[in-house]
């Protein structure tokens, strides 16, 4: 089946592709605008993302929202990961905001939180979750994955590796959105 991802985010297409196969994965075209995220939570606004997609091409459509979420800074930036340094703040910026306002030597507790939206031209709608533990490292290391990955050492990982520095599979068989496709995918998309 073809499922457009509501996002045109390269990082998102290329993560989510391979998770949600055998189904084809196809980005937001272009001529379509979602709007802005209102929601107060990542399933509020996935579910949007997935709605404004499903009603604009009249395909089924995925929507995905998630962020990092530190214990230091009461579950912040949670929503607000991709702003987190302002409204067009890049993916350097974001984790330097992070970084100078989790102390090295305080509570490096972190989360990667997603959730994912499913919904068809019918009307029929789902929404997942997936969720990855960690700790935050002022160490910054690692050439893959995007956003915080430089910064998130994964619980699951005993070696110390972040994010950055696993390769796609590893990242992909413990990680927040791995962990969200997986249970997309166990509902039977039609």
């Amino acid at each position: 089946m073809r499922l457009v991802l509501a996002s045109r985010n390269a990082h998102k297409v290329r993560e989510l592709g391979p998770l949600l196969a055998p189904n084809e994965l196809v980005a937001l075209p272009e001529d379509v605008e979602l709007g802005r995220e209102e929601g107060a939570t990542f399933a509020e606004n996935a579910l949007g993302k997935a709605r404004a997609a499903a009603a604009a091409t009249g395909e089924t459509a995925v929507g995905d929202d998630s962020g990092i979420e530190a214990a230091a800074l009461g579950g912040a930036p949670g929503i607000r990961s991709a702003r987190f340094a302002g409204e067009h703040a890049t993916d350097d910026e974001n984790l330097d905001k992070l970084l100078n306002e989790v102390p090295a030597d305080g509570d490096t507790r972190v989360a990667y939180v997603c959730a994912l939206a499913m919904v068809h031209p019918g009307g029929e709608e789902a929404v997942v979750h997936g969720r990855c533990e960690g700790r935050l490292t002022h160490d910054v290391r690692g050439q893959g994955g995007f956003g915080y990955d430089p910064a998130f050492v994964p619980e699951d990982v005993s070696d110390g590796r972040t994010m950055a520095e696993l390769d796609p599979a590893e990242k992909d068989a413990i990680s927040h959105r791995g962990r969200a496709a997986r249970a997309l995918m166990e509902l039977s998309p039609r």
